[in-house]
């Protein structure tokens, strides 16, 4: 496959993820910022090659073929992650841009070594599931903070928004994987939270707090 072509599947996987049904080719091309018309013409491209099921004005889904080989390139991009974290001490808001050009990298040996090496994890520094080398993937069971409710207690457990802005931001006001946040109080005007993170207090607006996933405690 062509870069293009990883970066299309990869796209259709993500947001299979969000929505159980078919994908439209505005929905791909929003999310890849291109023409709806270019997604029709890489849709037929992948069609042929048995990566997706594509019908004309009925949306597209990844063929088993397809889902398998979306998840390789999402192992390899989230296992580069890791690597950049924990061994050359990259900071989490920096490691997207540069496993985008690493998850091309086509040697299958090397990647499962990598694996390997970083000890076979599961989770990427943004608390996304890394598929294992057979495509399975640890289901994480996880909430929207904004979901939560007064006095209840979450450990940040992975973050909806990976853009370097919001990850700076996070890391400004103290908050990280693993991270203990209490909701002290919800406004009823803008749902803005007042929270405790690590004995910490803060207050977090809504589009935050629907940013943020944890796991209840």
């Amino acid at each position: 496959m062509t870069f293009s072509e990883e970066n299309y599947l990869k796209t259709i996987f993500h947001l299979t993820i969000l929505s159980d049904s078919e994908i439209s080719t505005n929905a791909i091309a929003e999310m890849m910022e291109t023409k709806a018309s270019s997604v029709t013409d890489m849709l037929k491209k992948l069609a042929e090659k048995d990566l997706v099921h594509y019908k004309k004005y009925q949306g597209v889904s990844l063929t088993e073929k397809g889902k398998l080989s979306a998840k390789m390139i999402v192992r390899k991009h989230r296992l580069w992650e890791v690597f950049l974290v924990e061994k050359l001490n990259f900071s989490w808001d920096e490691v997207h841009d540069i496993a985008e050009q690493l998850e091309h990298i086509k040697s299958e040996k090397l990647i499962n070594k990598l694996d390997d090496f970083l000890g076979n994890p599961t989770e990427d520094p943004h608390g996304d599931p890394i598929p294992d080398v057979n495509g399975r993937m640890i289901k994480i069971e996880k909430q929207l903070l904004s979901e939560l409710h007064e006095n209840q207690m979450g450990i940040c457990v992975g973050v909806k928004d990976t853009s370097s802005e919001f990850l700076k931001y996070l890391d400004k006001q103290g908050i990280a994987l693993g991270s203990k946040i209490e909701i002290i109080s919800k406004e009823s005007f803008d749902l803005s939270l007042k929270i405790k993170v690590d004995q910490k207090d803060l207050t977090i607006s809504n589009k935050i707090a629907t940013n943020l996933f944890v796991k209840t405690t």
